[in-house]
């Protein structure tokens, strides 16, 4: 049995995709639906139950519930909102849980993969390297939450059996829900649909002109493809950046937008709101030397070929899901 936090979410219901499309269905799917179109990401997939977040640990520690040998848990739940202000929220949900969730997993010897974020690096002063996590400083809550959890790990020695993944700039389908926290390409695409142009937010550097902001783009199916690796291989235990180790300019990412789907490009730009004033991150690239040179190194593929598969295969299709 595998144990899946956020299978229904965005990368969490692509991996289920995964799992479900290498013939294994044995799997638990925890996550919250709320009153939104999450649930739409889990229609047409198999799993064995469902169960809300909140309600989870009372069925994980009551053996006649979960009574099968579970082979790995892949925690993916979190809050992901980098502007959530309810910080002791973020705290409770995405450190605290999963220091439960990994206690558990230690003290049975369960196979652990969770969610780390890119986040983690702040404003990438300290560089992008996931050999240390040592001296980092996020710039907002959600970054902060994930970077204590990478520190337990550490400090408690479980990066020698456990695996992290510290996801850059994920898109693509099945982010339908996210409202804020979607990806540019989605919003670019539906601002595109309803006003012919995009807008995108002013420099807030001298080094940097607008538009020229550069971020780790990664496409879903090949964050899954790695989560997979990591799932099907014996383990190389650590924490590893999932990025393709080639920052791209916004300008780039929107010019693929407009290319993919056939018009002229026709980018506004505009103020940055204060909400992100000192919390924004002008440049990201991972380091992928230390997954270069594992088992669970792929072939990226490159923005402009996954934004045209994102959005003429889903989005021009009344936004089909994985």
């Amino acid at each position: 049995m595998i144990i899946l936090t956020g299978g229904a979410g965005f990368i969490g219901s692509c991996f289920l995709k995964t799992l479900n499309s290498n013939g294994i269905y044995d799997i638990i799917v925890v996550d919250r639906l709320g009153n939104g179109d999450k649930w739409k990401n889990i229609v047409g997939k198999r799993f064995a139950g469902y169960y809300h977040k909140n309600e989870f640990f009372d069925v994980l520690f009551d053996e006649k519930k979960i009574a099968r040998n579970i082979d790995a848990i892949i925690h993916l739940g979190a809050c992901s909102s980098t502007t959530e202000s309810d910080v002791d929220y973020i705290m409770s949900n995405n450190l605290n849980y999963s220091i439960k969730l990994a206690t558990y997993a230690a003290e049975h010897s369960i196979k652990f993969i969770y969610a780390s974020s890119a986040a983690t690096y702040g404003d990438g002063s300290k560089g992008y390297s996931d050999y240390s996590i040592d001296d980092l400083q996020p710039l907002n809550p959600y970054g902060l939450s994930k970077h204590l959890f990478d520190r337990w790990v550490v400090d408690n020695e479980l990066d020698t059996e456990f695996i992290g993944v510290k996801f850059f700039n994920v898109f693509g389908p099945n982010e339908y829900h996210k409202d804020d926290m979607s990806s540019m390409i989605f919003k670019s695409f539906n601002q595109i649909k309803n006003t012919g142009k995009v807008k995108l937010f002013k420099s807030n550097s001298p080094d940097y002109n607008d538009g020229e902001q550069k971020r780790d783009f990664v496409y879903v199916k090949d964050a899954t493809n790695v989560l997979w690796k990591m799932l099907a291989n014996k383990t190389e235990a650590g924490i590893y950046n999932l990025g393709t180790g080639k920052a791209r300019t916004w300008n780039d990412l929107v010019n693929a937008v407009f290319n993919a789907i056939g018009r002229e490009t026709n980018i506004e730009f505009i103020d940055m709101p204060k909400i992100l004033e000192g919390k924004y991150q002008n440049f990201t690239e991972a380091d992928i030397n230390k997954l270069t040179n594992s088992q669970y190194a792929i072939e990226f593929t490159e923005l402009e070929d996954a934004v045209e598969d994102y959005i003429k295969n889903y989005l021009n299709k009344s936004f089909k899901n994985i």
